[in-house]
């Protein structure tokens, strides 16, 4: 009698939204900046964006108005800034609907991983049609903490039944890297907001590319960083 052929361990692709599946980070910091100057804050958009790209909106609040701010609020009247800059331009990264089809084929279950507010969840993939073609979506008001804390991803990796060292992550800011090297997860960096060499720290990088049209499923998941023990999250 054959023996029973050995399990297959799930395995998923875990995505970043806002930089990541849409090329969109130029308009969020726009009107963060935008937002802020009218609280009196004139701020460096390099500077800030290094400091602030996925954390939570209510987090990026309270480090430059503080904890007693009407966070609710003044988070509202940002977002609302920023979709009416985006909206005219809401479209996926290059490759992106190419790849998830083949993930899919390929039995890789698909997870979105955002640091986003519901509303700009809904905004991006219900307005690019793209909700349901995931297994599940994690945002800012699933978790507590956002990035660079690895809950967002170890969240999406437990609804989607993989293990981290199953997971490849997507992302385009360092402090998604981070986030997903504290899960023990690898990492494909998209280049549509910061170089290559802003990532040049981290060691649980497989790729880095412009966008999604060169990548590809199988290849990803038997690339392993040099330096990197993949499996042991952390916080």
């Amino acid at each position: 009698m054959n023996a029973s052929a050995p399990a297959v361990a799930q395995r998923a692709f875990l995505f970043d939204m806002d930089g990541t599946i849409v090329d969109n980070m130029a308009f969020h910091t726009q009107s963060w900046l935008a937002f802020f100057e009218r609280q009196g804050h004139a701020l460096d958009a390099d500077a800030f964006f290094r400091d602030t790209a996925g954390r939570q909106g209510h987090e990026i609040i309270a480090k430059y108005l503080g904890e007693d701010a009407d966070h609710v609020t003044l988070l509202a009247e940002k977002e609302v800034v920023y979709r009416e800059l985006y909206g005219p331009h809401l479209a996926t990264v290059a490759g992106f609907d190419q790849l998830i089809a083949s993930a899919r084929q390929a039995g890789v279950g698909l997870v979105v991983g955002t640091a986003a507010p519901n509303e700009n969840i809904a905004f991006t993939l219900d307005g690019l049609d793209l909700r349901h073609r995931f297994d599940a979506i994690v945002g800012a008001a699933d978790v507590e903490r956002g990035k660079p804390h690895p809950d967002v991803f170890l969240k999406g990796a437990q609804l989607a039944g993989a293990l981290p060292q199953h997971c490849i992550v997507f992302e385009d800011a360092p402090l998604g890297v981070e986030a997903a090297r504290r899960a023990g997860m690898r990492v494909v960096v998209l280049t549509t907001t910061l170089p290559a060499d802003a990532f040049a720290a981290f060691d649980n990088i497989i790729c880095i590319a412009q966008d999604f049209s060169q990548l590809d499923v199988e290849a990803l998941f038997a690339s392993q960083p040099a330096a990197f023990a993949a499996g042991t999250p952390t916080t």
